[in-house]
């Protein structure tokens, strides 16, 4: 590290500018974590961002996002204030529709300022009266990854809610369907490393818009093509990866599963599978071929929308091809079926043998790398300090509606669900904008006796239904620690700028929380420098005992900023290659084929009582094309996520929705769907289900397959009825991982008038 370099880590100017460049790190949901240089003028204002050109994977750029990230900090919509809602202003939505000129003025009318010792003070005294009218259980605390900064995602606030005996929170609505079926095959998630694509001869994106949304693995693939490497995507939608690809496999919703077994198939068929890797790393490989058998060509073709020639080509040019690489994302397991169809599509490396090959394998997330001692950070141990002197239940975040609206409600069930909901903590979430089935969400938060906090940096569709909002800083404002799920660097985030306003982070409110609580545990005296110690788990060097983290300690991040994992076990090879070779950390120390978990366990099923398949099988989703339901219902609707917001981060700024206006607020429709309909491009549309309806403008393309619909993700005071996509998904879970399915919706369209 150069000298300029080390002073500017340390946040001092040099002697030759009042410029001060501080390294910190992008907390948004976004497998890239990129490193970013912040510069700082004299006065204590960031001036600009970039990505830092010293980190192997961000490599000086970032995305449209992020490089626009101080309009975000330093817009004048933010929360700086506690907040606390008018005596007079009803729960709700004030105003819709977005318009430039249109800021929020109305929304901030609801509420009135007060001091941060009155909010806190009346939220623990309100917190205190619930807990003790309805049991610590009706306190429900709703977070997901608004920031994916170790201290911010998980440290003080579980301590809080665990000690406070609150119900426990099961984070699903993300990624715990793929996660869950990536480890029942390979034990671990880790995968192929970015700059390993380089290498690949042929590379499979499968539901992975790479570069609109994992825009640093990008340059390696670029690297590959140029050495003559082919790209495919499989995608129901034409992304800008597909647009930019070789092949575009446009595959209908929710038909994964099917894909891969048809792939299979003819591999196996064909013989092109590594039968030495396979006989050597591969447990239940028998079973899976009996099975792949009943997965013809024809028979996937008519699932899939695909053409028996294509599928047959597809799994010939993949086991053929040396090196290939498969980057799957979590889009696939956002399907009923998702976890099967992520299991599925792992076990293709695994039949070609490709994970001995650099520039083989497969990557879904890296974050299994990073063995942060969680325990030491969370606490789970205070929940038995806890009135109930047990762990508390356990409420799906993929399930809100149903939590607010119906647990405990009932006499004949409420002992087994437990108490109703009294109490909704929200932060590092938008669950009014991002939990499906919107319109069960939203009859819940209206509820008179609910107590709702929403943390916050703006006034989003959640806070509309908050008794306090609390001003939260963004990732510039406060020192982190953080790892990543698309590459493996441990990384330090140091604060760059002082906080705007009165914006404080997680763990100083529930720190501050703690207090009025009443809690004396000495772990809740804790602040950022000993929270970032406990997750390293430091030795009396300094060294974390963390497995991977060896030579990381604090102040060696703090230095040089990031600093990477060592994967290995093997001394003599650092660079080995994940599952080249054994054990794994499967029950059978090998890649299963035939999950030897879900074999002896019905814990990972739906919930609905059905026993899970120990070796992958397609069922078509509930709402499919192959569903009953299609007949009053017939179109696919991919509620997809929009390429410059993350989530609904980022919707409210201006110059975001600019870059998005395209899409924004529309149902993309092929013409042959638009046509028999009367549909014209730009007409106002009702879309719809049971569930309920939404108004967008109609934007023709050729860029989705007839029979499927799609619409970006959005604000839904940005719409303007007030409506969002979520309105019109569903509740129902995934066959693995209890996950959300909000790719297996169906909805029917026609002109609004």
């Amino acid at each position: 590290m150069s000298a300029t370099t080390a002073a500017s880590q340390s946040g001092h100017p040099s002697a030759a500018s009042p410029l001060r460049v501080v390294h910190t790190v992008c907390s948004h949901d976004c497998p890239d974590s990129c490193a970013v240089r912040v510069t700082v003028d004299a006065t204590g204002r960031a001036t600009r961002v970039a990505g830092d050109p010293d980190h192997p994977i961000t490599q000086g750029f970032l995305c449209g996002k992020v490089a626009k990230y101080l309009d975000r900090v330093y817009s004048p919509d933010r929360v700086l204030t506690p907040l606390r809602r008018r005596a007079d202003a009803p729960k709700g939505p004030r105003r819709i529709g977005h318009a430039t000129d249109q800021k929020y003025s109305d929304d901030f009318a609801a509420f009135e300022p007060v001091t941060w010792d009155e909010a806190l003070d009346s939220i623990a005294a309100r917190l205190g009266s619930i807990a003790a009218a309805h049991g610590p259980e009706s306190i429900l605390p709703y977070s997901y990854a608004g920031t994916m900064g170790l201290l911010g995602y998980a440290s003080m606030d579980r301590r809080f809610f665990h000690r406070l005996g609150a119900s426990q929170l099961d984070r699903t609505i993300c990624a715990e369907a793929g996660g869950q079926a990536w480890n029942l095959v390979y034990g671990r998630k880790l995968g192929t490393a970015n700059p390993d694509f380089a290498h690949a001869k042929l590379i499979l994106a499968w539901g992975a818009n790479i570069h609109g949304n994992n825009i640093h693995l990008w340059p390696f693939v670029e690297q590959a093509r140029r050495r003559g490497a082919r790209l495919i995507v499989i995608d129901p939608y034409r992304t800008r990866t597909a647009a930019l690809a070789d092949w575009h496999i446009a595959i209908r919703p929710g038909t994964d599963v099917a894909l891969a077994l048809g792939m299979i198939h003819v591999i196996l068929r064909d013989g092109l599978e590594d039968r030495a890797y396979i006989a050597e790393m591969t447990h239940g490989f028998d079973a899976l071929a009996v099975r792949a058998r009943e997965y013809t060509p024809e028979r996937v073709a008519a699932w899939t929308g695909l053409s028996p020639a294509e599928i047959e080509q597809l799994a010939r040019e993949y086991a053929t091809t040396r090196p290939a690489a498969i980057r799957l994302n979590y889009g696939v397991q956002r399907a009923e079926n998702g976890g099967t169809a992520v299991r599925a599509i792992a076990m293709l490396p695994a039949l070609t043998g490709s994970w001995r090959q650099r520039g083989g394998g497969a990557q879904l997330s890296l974050s299994g790398g990073f063995q942060w001692n969680r325990a030491a950070l969370e606490r789970p141990d205070l929940m038995l300090a806890s009135p109930l002197g047990r762990p508390a239940r356990v409420v799906n975040m993929s399930r809100l509606g149903h939590a607010l609206t119906e647990l405990g409600a009932q006499p004949e069930t409420a002992a087994a669900e437990g108490p109703c909901v009294h109490a909704l903590f929200v932060y590092n979430s938008n669950p009014a904008a991002v939990a499906p089935n919107q319109n069960a969400v939203r009859r819940g938060l209206l509820r008179p006796d609910l107590f709702t906090v929403v943390h916050e940096q703006f006034l989003t569709d959640t806070t509309d239904y908050a008794d306090f909002v609390l001003p939260a800083t963004t990732f510039l404002e406060h020192e982190e620690i953080q790892g990543a799920y698309g590459h493996t660097f441990v990384q330090h985030s140091a604060q760059a700028i002082a906080p705007l306003g009165e914006a404080r982070p997680n763990i100083w409110l529930f720190r501050e929380l703690a207090a009025r609580m009443g809690f004396r545990e000495p772990c809740f005296q804790d602040d950022a420098e000993a929270m970032m110690q406990q997750a390293l788990n430091p030795d009396e060097r300094g060294l974390s005992r963390n497995p991977g983290m060896a030579a990381i300690s604090l102040e060696g991040l703090r230095q040089a900023g990031h600093l990477p994992l060592t994967l290995s076990e093997d001394p003599a090879n650092p660079d080995a290659l994940p599952f080249a070779a054994g054990p794994l950390e499967t029950p059978s120390g090998k890649i299963e084929l035939y999950s030897e978990v879900l074999a002896h366990s019905g814990a990972a099923s739906n919930g609905a009582g059905s026993i899970p398949d120990p070796l992958p099988a397609f069922t078509p989703p509930t709402e499919s094309r192959h569903s009953p339901a299609a007949a009053r219902f017939p179109l696919e609707l991919l509620p997809r996520k929009a390429d410059h917001f993350m989530n609904s981060t980022f919707a409210n700024l201006d110059g975001h929705r600019r870059m998005q206006s395209q899409t924004a607020q529309a149902l993309e429709i092929h013409p042959d769907d638009a046509t028999p309909r009367g549909i014209a491009d730009g007409d106002r549309l009702r879309v719809w289900n049971d569930r309920g309806s939404v108004t967008l403008r109609a934007r023709l393309t050729r860029g989705i397959a007839p029979g499927v619909v799609a619409a970006q993700l959005d604000w839904s005071k940005a719409s303007p009825d007030g409506s969002g996509i979520n309105q019109l998904t569903s509740e129902r879970l995934t066959d693995i991982g209890q996950a959300a399915t909000f790719y297996s919706t169906l909805v029917q369209v026609a002109r609004a008038d």
